[in-house]
């Protein structure tokens, strides 16, 4: 894990920049890799490429970038691990294509098989994740690719005469003016979603390669957009690995020896390695697959809020006990937590709002207290269906869709009566929920769930109902930024039917997934120089789970309605079902209640500075009305508040001129 950035001159006379800007580049994205710093420079060709590295296979200098092939053709920066890089490496001897290896670092395998292969079909054997920029002496192309569920970031934009990529925004912000302002579509799309979504870039100009993409630069000629396999062709397309005929012993079997393979792959390391353990479906396998593949005890690790109906811990303790693994768990305080959201923006680089992001934050530093690698479970809720849209979505559409108009809105109208009694209401709602065991974050969705009766009239305004925080972002800005549209679904999975699961979690692994999960999980990790690794997300796992019948990853007609049901049934052979079957509740936090206590007079600060209000083109009495509504307990309206307060955070956070 490490972070990239360098730039290309666009004109054929364009001359490389001066060292001192490409390192202003790479010093901003330090703790991406903090173990070396190294630069390449072409000044007659206009190219620079600079690389900070986080030392995780081949620690010695043999493993240092940027790196260039045996041939002396290509010049590469590389973010990311590729899993499966011994078996490559015995391809290419096979063939008679490996070069004289210096090491045995991934990088090095990629290079000598992008050498000999092309560099798509180098990608296209490749299992990983990763962003990274390419060289090509001969044609003179940089090529900027990421891997292809978009676990690894990366930026490009148009600076001064040149072409510049990196890791983070503030890599590409260090450039001496480059400054691109808000777009308004982009800051209504960011209020909608609580993230910054890769269709509807938030600032001007700063655009990012896409999830299994590629971008061709060239000077004198225009930016050239593909991919080289998409998630459309990931999941949409031939299997990558062939399921056995649909008997659910052999299936089951045939998948857990898959994940086996991938955890195994993915534990390989030159330095400390552990995993991330909620208790829960997801990474309790992850954890079990690791410690039954391990001689030695593996390090596992957990959050827990003191005192709080949120806390997980006890469930991840009692799976790390039965699996054996050496567990720790970070008991954080409500203090721990405030303390952080002051640094949020900095570690984030530009507005978040999925408030997991504060014990996500804090997990990752526990861990690099004493792991350099982590695995986890993120991934698998999009990947199996494990949301409770996957489950109960499809029924509620189809139920939904058949209603008169009129019934609908009446029916609406009802529910958002019950829902808008305040937030007494809400807290005596959610007591239920606790009692019947149903998810605590379930209630506080009531009123969309009215909104959505009343008003989604199309399956793309069903899916924006169950999964925007804002539903109307426009109510909140200065001027109508239009409207928020869904993006379209790619290749082969347009045809899926709307409002059927599969297509619910192929939403979630285009927009949702890319743009929020992972982006949580690589900034709170790359902030303290933690690698962490998704198994869940190896192309070989995602194109086989969609090569599944339906009924293995979801059953929603029976009494249960779960989902993961083939994950559940691996699981169960390592771990008693009794310690893991629960709601599902994910790394919830109590905001609401934060932001009238502990957070109180740190939103009314930013909510008072009329400059940042403008800044980002929010409407001052709207937005303080929310703030009185939430305060006042006439509604819980944590999420909307937070999307608006994380916005204008960053604002307050950036130098002054950058925005």
């Amino acid at each position: 894990m490490c972070g990239i950035a360098g730039l290309l001159g666009q004109g054929s006379a364009a001359m490389a920049p001066a060292p001192a800007v490409l390192q202003a580049m790479t010093d901003a994205i330090r703790a991406r890799g903090p173990d070396a710093d190294g630069h390449w420079r072409d000044a007659e060709r206009g190219v620079a490429l600079g690389h900070r590295r986080l030392a995780i296979i081949d620690l010695s200098d043999a493993g240092a970038q940027p790196m260039q092939s045996a041939c002396g053709r290509f010049v590469i920066v590389f973010n990311g691990e590729i899993y499966n890089h011994l078996n490559l490496r015995k391809a290419l001897a096979a063939q008679g294509h490996a070069p004289e290896w210096r090491g045995h670092s991934d990088t090095e395998t990629l290079l000598a098989a992008i050498a000999a292969w092309g560099l798509v079909p180098a990608l296209q054997a490749s299992f990983g994740m990763f962003a990274l920029a390419l060289w090509d002496r001969d044609t003179q192309t940089l090529s900027l690719a990421r891997d292809r569920m978009g676990e690894k970031p990366l930026y490009w934009a148009d600076w001064n005469g040149h072409w510049a990529f990196a890791s983070q925004p503030s890599a590409l912000r260090a450039l001496p003016g480059f400054a691109p302002g808000l777009s308004r579509g982009g800051v209504a799309a960011y209020l909608a979603r609580g993230y910054v979504d890769a269709h509807e870039s938030l600032m001007q100009g700063l655009m990012r390669v896409a999830p299994g993409g590629m971008v061709s630069l060239q000077a004198g000629q225009a930016p050239v957009h593909g991919s080289w396999q998409d998630f459309g062709a990931l999941a949409g397309g031939a299997a990558l690995q062939t399921p056995p005929p649909n008997a659910a012993p052999a299936l089951r079997r045939w998948l857990e020896d898959l994940l086996a393979e991938v955890v195994s792959q993915q534990q390989i390391s030159d330095v400390p390695l552990g995993c991330f353990l909620s208790g829960g479906i997801d990474s309790s396998l992850v954890a079990a697959l690791m410690q039954a593949g391990s001689a030695q005890q593996v390090q596992s690790f957990s959050i827990g809020f003191s005192g709080s109906r949120f806390d997980e811990s006890p469930h991840a303790e009692a799976v790390a006990r039965h699996l054996g693994c050496a567990h720790q768990t970070l008991h954080v305080t409500e203090e721990d937590a405030l303390a952080l959201v002051p640094e949020l923006p900095r570690i984030y680089d530009e507005p978040f709002a999925d408030s997991s992001q504060i014990p996500t934050t804090l997990l990752c530093r526990q861990a690099r207290a004493h792991v350099t690698v982590a695995l986890t479970g993120d991934g698998a809720d999009e990947v199996f269906g494990g949301y409770n849209r996957h489950v109960l979505g499809p029924g509620l559409w189809r139920n939904l869709s058949r209603l008169p108009r009129p019934v609908r809105a009446a029916l609406g109208k009802a529910v958002m009566a019950v829902a808008g009694r305040g937030a007494a209401s809400s807290d005596r709602l959610q007591a239920l929920a606790r009692r019947f065991r149903l998810p605590v974050t379930l209630i506080d969705k009531l009123a969309r769930l009215g909104r959505m009766s009343a008003e989604a009239g199309t399956p793309d305004q069903f899916y924006a109902f169950l999964t925007r925080g804002i539903a109307d972002p426009a109510a909140l800005m200065a001027h109508d930024p239009g409207a928020v549209h869904e993006p379209p679904l790619p290749g082969a999975l347009t045809d899926l039917p709307p409002g059927r699961a599969d297509w619910l979690m192929a939403r979630d692994s285009i927009g949702y997934l890319p743009d929020d999960i992972l982006v949580k999980v690589d900034r709170a990790a790359m902030a303290v120089s933690l690698e962490t690794r998704t198994p869940y997300l190896d192309g070989r796992v995602v194109s086989s789970a969609w090569a599944l019948d339906a009924a293995d990853r979801i059953d929603g007609a029976g009494r249960a309605r779960r989902g993961k049901v083939i994950l559940r049934d691996i699981l169960a052979r390592h771990v008693p079902p009794a310690l893991t079957d629960r709601p599902k509740q994910g790394f919830a936090i109590p905001l609401d209640e934060w932001l009238r206590g502990g957070l109180r007079s740190w939103a009314e600060r930013l909510l008072d500075r009329d400059d940042l209000l403008a800044e980002a083109g929010l409407d001052h009495a709207a937005c303080r009305g929310l703030w009185a509504r939430h305060l006042a307990r006439r509604g819980n309206e944590g999420q909307a508040l937070w999307a608006v307060l994380m916005l204008l955070a960053w604002l307050d956070h950036l130098p002054a001129g950058d925005v």
